[in-house]
């Protein structure tokens, strides 16, 4: 080992273990996260309902005003809390990255609130001689501190910030009352050894943040993988038909509520079959990815590119007020996909036929769209490719009868 070798990358990799980048997650993988810091209302109710009352009644036990004054704030922070949560599911679920990182700042504001609150019973009571109170008070950090590492420590910044800022207080008044000159037998000794243990299984449940935060991201990136793989395409990354579906659904929705239509375009490619006898299968495979693209590429943020199989893709056509916009993307598609394509300095050539199915004229349902599309597109091909038909009720009724 290397022992003149420079020691800022270890420190730079724990504190990116520590305070991780939320802009190096995932977004869903970073929206679970905050989503599981906003499920915690019967948590924090409960541990707000514990802080007041031990205020309380340590406050009237010392006769300490400021204790009472305490508990007050405390209802306080935990009712604000609360309406936090609440806030934060009125307007879920949270899309954009930027407005999940504000309301992650809501939620560690909350979290370092009641930790400094705690902080404070704490120096208080322990500033008085009183073992009781201190057995109640410090109880409650450890508390606290099981509680944040098992909620929050997928949020690891707000976990360690919640920590520190409840333990270390706790432990610099434990052992300034070590100091204290008082009769009872090892009475600094015992002081002192509470503040180790508080600082010691703090360090530990830092550790423990780490550990916790790396499965999570681990777990939730690996589910979320999982699910993108059940829903898109292996060899060009569009959707599949089970994403479609879902696409399917969520826009002729949003089309019946508006009342305009969702044009469905089933695209297939014309001469495909010979590139594949020609160049090999590889070529093949990279030429439905090139025209992926192309796709892609002339679609709006709203539109959907999915591909059945082989070399069938749908092209969904959101929002559109009549049926000439889908003829004018159906022409577009046929011009930009039958431009040529240059694979491994091979320049190969396909064009395609398109058959066209609109919702709700011919139903919401998708299969019958896609069974009306297909008949056109069948048509479309007999009558000599590279052409765009739209259904008809002939077209329809085949369908019908084929499903």
């Amino acid at each position: 080992m290397d022992r003149s070798a420079p020691t800022a990358p270890i420190a730079t990799t724990f504190r990116q273990r520590i305070f991780p980048d939320p802009a190096l997650l995932p977004l869903p993988v970073y929206r679970d996260f905050i989503d599981m810091l906003y499920s915690m209302r019967f948590p924090i109710f409960g541990s707000g309902v514990v802080f007041v009352g031990i205020c309380l009644l340590v406050g009237r036990h010392l006769g300490s005003d400021f204790l009472l004054a305490l508990a007050a704030v405390g209802a306080l922070t935990t009712f604000a809390r609360l309406a936090t949560i609440s806030a934060f599911h009125r307007v879920a679920p949270i899309l954009r990255f930027e407005e999940l990182r504000r309301w992650e700042r809501r939620y560690a504001a909350g979290n370092l609130a009641s930790a400094a609150l705690l902080a404070l019973l704490n120096v208080a009571a322990i500033a008085e001689h009183n073992p009781l109170v201190h057995l109640i008070t410090v109880s409650l950090v450890f508390g606290f501190g099981a509680g944040v590492v098992a909620r929050t420590s997928v949020r690891p910044a707000i976990c360690v910030a919640g920590l520190l800022v409840a333990t270390v207080p706790t432990v610099a008044a434990l052992a300034l009352h070590a100091a204290v000159p008082n009769a009872t037998s090892l009475h600094g000794e015992m002081f002192l050894v509470e503040a180790f243990i508080v600082a010691a299984i703090t360090g530990l449940s830092l550790q423990t943040v780490a550990h916790l935060y790396r499965s999570a991201v681990e777990h939730h990136a690996a589910r979320h993988d999982m699910a993108r793989l059940a829903r898109t395409d292996a060899l060009t990354g569009l959707s599949n038909r089970l994403l479609l579906r879902e696409q399917f659904q969520d826009r002729a929705a949003t089309a019946v509520r508006a009342k305009n239509l969702v044009a469905l375009h089933y695209l297939d490619l014309d001469g495909f079959k010979a590139v594949n006898d020609r160049h090999g299968h590889p070529a093949g495979d990279a030429l439905l990815k090139r025209v992926a693209r192309r796709l892609e590429e002339m679609i709006r943020a709203d539109d959907v590119v999915a591909r059945l199989g082989g070399d069938e893709f749908i092209v969904l056509q959101a929002g559109i007020s009549e049926e000439s916009e889908a003829e004018m993307l159906a022409r577009r598609i046929i011009r930009e996909v039958s431009k040529p394509y240059v694979i491994d300095n091979v320049s190969m050539s396909v064009s395609v036929s398109v058959g066209i199915a609109t919702a709700p004229k011919l139903g919401l349902e998708l299969e019958r769209l896609l069974g009306c599309a297909d008949a056109a597109l069948y048509r479309a091909k007999a009558g000599g490719k590279a052409r765009a038909l739209f259904c008809l009720e002939a077209d329809a009724a085949d369908a019908e009868l084929a499903a």
